[in-house]
């Protein structure tokens, strides 16, 4: 059984919104908001984040692309299907900028749209752990950075061997039950307090 997913849909069509909300509708989704335009898009996107967009590009006021990066700038990182009547390399040049996971060209059937909801939803998910696995990274290497540092400045101020200095900061975080990280900025925020 696929998740249900609240989506936001965005067409200029009125053929296509009742399209779109009848299809996604009968495949166990919640359309949550149809929109007629880019800014009613980016207004309904920004107001309550959904799990998925599915965006025409051409649209009044804001394409869906721009609408998109929108959504994005104001810290929301939904994944999208962009459907189109165009096969145009430029709109398949600006939707690899955004969070675009399915590029489908009118006209569109359930057949299409059920497989593309599932494959962006996966490939999303991915792009996520990714995220994520980097975050950590560059934590992890952040925080190494700051017990160097905090293990030199032992190192400097009790002539501590570099074993010697990092034993140390072990015991200090043993004993006061704080991450080594923890020990590592109280002691550089104590030597900057002393510079």
């Amino acid at each position: 059984m696929s998740e249900t997913l609240k989506i936001i849909v965005a067409d200029d069509e009125v053929d296509m919104r009742d399209f779109y909300q009848s299809i996604l509708t009968g495949l166990g989704h919640t359309v949550t908001v149809v929109a007629e335009t880019g800014r009613q898009l980016v207004e309904a996107c920004t107001a309550d984040p959904p799990d998925l967009i599915v965006t025409d590009i051409r649209m009044p006021d804001l394409d869906g692309l721009d609408a998109l990066r929108e959504i994005t700038r104001a810290g929301h990182t939904v994944p999208a299907i962009v459907v189109s009547g165009f096969h145009d390399d430029e709109f398949i040049q600006r939707a690899q900028q955004e969070c675009v996971l399915a590029y489908l060209v009118k006209p569109v059937r359930a057949s299409d749209l059920e497989p593309a909801i599932k494959l962006a939803r996966q490939r999303f998910r991915e792009m996520q752990a990714l995220q994520k696995q980097t975050d950590d990274l560059r934590q992890a290497l952040d925080d190494r950075k700051q017990i160097e540092r905090a293990k030199g400045i032992l190192m400097d101020r009790s002539s501590l061997s570099e074993s010697e200095a990092f034993k140390r900061l072990q015991k200090l975080s043993n004993d006061r039950n704080q991450k080594l990280v923890e020990i590592a900025r109280a002691i550089i925020t104590a030597e900057e307090a002393f510079a």
